[in-house]
């Protein structure tokens, strides 16, 4: 299957390629023996975009396979959790090509809101609706790059800031500067109503924001694991051969008291 739109939205350039790289990642991990998740989605993304997929080595393929499994994970649990405390209101920031809308359970009336590029967006959901599958509750996309007002576009389609709200931060960081992460988590915070809850995988300082300390001064409650310890948590290791900056990232929850 190749759609109209697959070669247009940036799948030939770094974050196109890793986006794609996650979703081959994702589909290996759903058709092992154990899988810590399954996204039976995820391998429309690479038909669709086969000719444009990273090509990667057996060793390379191991190792981004596991980090995507426990990072996927662990956001999964996230989600989970907040659904499970009540909240009906999920601003996913940059998901890619994940696809939770559509395989986690969610609360009725749960509204997930995605903010992406606009072709990006247009090319996971056309790919999605060309198999016919429909997401578990409501689901809006938000086309908007995350440089431009990003949250009133958010707000322009139904968002409501007094609400409580769980948001995720994945695989983002790293491919912005320290002051946009900054920037980031300001806007977060101003449209954060109390009781609401962040995901965030960071990279440990130098390398970008302080996420944990800066979420601590803005009163938010928080928790943080490293991708080492995540590993142990759900019984994998780190294949040899992989990106070892990614050994170093933390993964931080928070609560806005």
């Amino acid at each position: 299957m190749t759609l109209p739109h697959a070669e247009n939205w940036g799948a030939d350039e770094g974050v196109g390629r890793t986006a794609l790289g996650v979703a081959m990642a994702r589909a290996q991990e759903s058709s092992s023996q154990c899988p810590l998740f399954t996204d039976p989605f995820s391998h429309l993304f690479v038909d669709a975009a086969a000719a444009m997929t990273p090509r990667l080595s057996e060793q390379q393929q191991c190792s981004a396979t596991s980090y995507a499994a426990t990072r996927t994970k662990w956001f999964d649990d996230y989600f989970l959790s907040a659904s499970a405390a009540g909240l009906a209101q999920v601003v996913m920031i940059a998901a890619e090509l994940d696809t939770r809308a559509w395989r986690l359970p969610w609360l009725p009336d749960t509204v997930v809101y995605e903010v992406d590029r606009p072709k990006l967006l247009q090319f996971k959901v056309e790919t999605l609706k060309v198999s016919g599958a429909q997401p578990n509750t409501a689901y809006v996309p938000v086309p908007a790059d995350l440089h431009d007002d990003w949250p009133q576009a958010l707000r322009d389609a139904g968002f409501d800031p007094c609400e409580p709200t769980a948001w995720s931060v994945e695989g983002l960081l790293p491919c912005i500067s320290t002051a946009a992460q900054h920037r980031l988590f300001e806007r977060i915070g101003l449209y954060s109503a109390r009781g609401s809850r962040i995901a965030v995988e960071a990279g440990l300082p130098p390398d970008g924001a302080d996420v944990a300390a800066w979420l601590c001064a803005q009163r938010w409650e928080v928790t943080s694991i490293d991708a080492a310890e995540l590993f142990s948590r759900y019984h994998r290791a780190a294949a040899p051969g992989g990106d070892e900056s990614l050994g170093r990232n933390i993964f931080v929850e928070g609560r806005l008291l």
